[in-house]
């Protein structure tokens, strides 16, 4: 039995498109034709997969307006950043078309045999479990490394995005992969267990929910099938008293309020020591006040709207607990509908939701530390484990705090952001696994040895 997945424009409030979810039949033959599609996709010189994902990338540049338009209209992010996330996807696509090769080489090894190496070769149909905050762009980290490793994917998308999904499909289509590399499944979150209980089925990649994230990691164990999870975060951002604010403030605020705050890498913790935290909320303020508010589809428009209403409602319930706990208001906390102000918490300290847990919208939690070591205190001080970044002119002194953090990123004196040169993931809370760079394309491979004895 089918069900109705209907797409709403969140800042509009306007119906997009309804969708109908595949049938029980329709996922089987989706599958089936994905294992199929594995059996020659998986001996396809790479060299010939690697013209076809560089193709990809220009199919996105050739079409990233409509693409971008789609991303804005399905979850209301600003145009110009949709279409900065389409870049970075056609960016992702090229880096593996190049790099492949030799990331997937054989790796000789010298042992007492004639000949012994480490051969690398692709798992089968993946399934990827995606969010709407990056519709796109969370799609393409996984399935650019994934696809030129030799695998095939199938993509159940979030239900808000699923116009997004579609058009991912086409890309690869547009291309020229081959039927069956990459599908999607139009499925509901109930019908992930039975996909991970299928044999053709060989692992999944989850960005999405800490609950979502234990689910799919306990049916994924019980059928011994491997996971990688990137699960969001409250990543820190700590400002010691030589920091460059003149220089830096505005990508601070960008690092909170960029895609509407809707961000796992976001910095949601500000950890400012007290010689400079009087000057760094005056320059926070001025620049978060700057930001141009209105309709996404505007060039202009800095922050909109959240994705869903019932998400800006889970921020105002998080920030009315805070402030019950002794947390203040400096600047916002307005909500309506999917609309939710700008905000500036102060006075947040430990065991409030707006220190402790993921604040999935526009809103800067501010803590005053006494001094650079309470503040790396403070910023480890957490469940999660995904980024932390450093503001100040001592690198070399800020260089010694790495290993104080357990984050699986750490960034000075910039925003912790993707890169498809360098390993992306977490730890603790955050999830495991990596993404990106050499590291992602080895999630999904089998790493063979081979041993040769004359």
């Amino acid at each position: 039995m089918t069900k109705k997945i209907k797409s709403i424009n969140p800042y509009t409030g306007d119906p997009i498109k309804t969708y109908e979810t595949h049938t029980t039949q329709e996922v089987s033959s989706i599958l089936k034709t994905a294992d199929q599609t594995f059996s020659s996709w998986s001996t396809t010189p790479i060299n010939e997969r690697a013209e076809l994902m560089s193709r990809a990338g220009e199919v996105l540049l050739e079409n990233k307006k409509e693409y971008a338009e789609m991303i804005t209209a399905e979850m209301g992010k600003p145009i110009t950043q949709s279409i900065a996330e389409i870049e970075k996807c056609a960016w992702v696509c090229e880096f593996y078309a190049v790099n492949a090769a030799q990331f997937l080489a054989d790796a000789m090894i010298e042992t007492e045999a004639s000949e012994s190496f480490i051969s690398y070769d692709p798992l089968g149909c993946i399934l990827a479990v995606m969010p709407w905050n990056y519709p796109f762009w969370q799609v393409f980290r996984f399935a650019a490394p994934s696809l030129m490793a030799g695998n095939v994917a199938v993509l159940k998308h979030a239900s808000n995005v699923i116009g997004s999904a579609l058009l991912i499909t086409d890309v690869f289509k547009k291309a020229g992969f081959p039927e069956g590399c990459f599908q999607n499944l139009l499925v509901g979150h109930e019908e992930i267990e039975d996909l991970l209980e299928d044999d053709i089925i060989k692992a999944a990649t989850l960005t999405g929910s800490e609950k979502a994230g234990v689910s799919i990691a306990a049916t994924s164990g019980k059928n011994l099938k491997k996971t990688v999870l990137e699960l969001g975060g409250n990543n820190a951002c700590v400002v010691w008293k030589d920091a460059n604010l003149d220089k830096h403030i505005e990508t601070m605020v960008k690092a909170r309020m960029q895609n509407t705050g809707q961000s796992c890498i976001a910095a949601k913790r500000f950890i400012v020591v007290e010689e400079i935290y009087e000057e760094f909320l005056e320059k926070f303020t001025e620049q978060v006040n700057a930001l141009k508010i209105g309709d996404p589809q505007d060039k202009e428009t800095d922050i909109s709207v959240m994705a869903r209403e019932d998400l800006a409602r889970e921020v105002k319930k998080q920030i009315t607990e805070s402030i019950d706990q002794g947390a203040k208001v400096l600047l916002g906390n307005t909500q309506n509908k999917t609309y939710y102000e700008p905000t500036i918490l102060v006075d947040v300290k430990p065991g409030m939701p707006a220190f402790d847990e993921e604040v999935f919208g526009p809103v800067a939690a501010i803590i005053k530390a006494k001094n650079e070591t309470e503040s790396l205190e403070l910023a480890a001080n957490s469940r999660f484990g995904l980024g932390t970044m450093l503001f100040t002119e001592n690198i070399e002194k800020a260089k010694k705090s790495i290993s104080k953090i357990e984050d699986g990123a750490f960034f000075i004196n910039e925003m912790v952001k993707s890169d498809p040169r360098l390993p992306f993931g977490g730890t603790k809370a955050s999830g495991y696994g990596r993404e990106l760079s050499k590291d992602g394309i080895m999630e999904f491979v089998n790493a063979k040895t081979v041993y040769i004895s004359k």
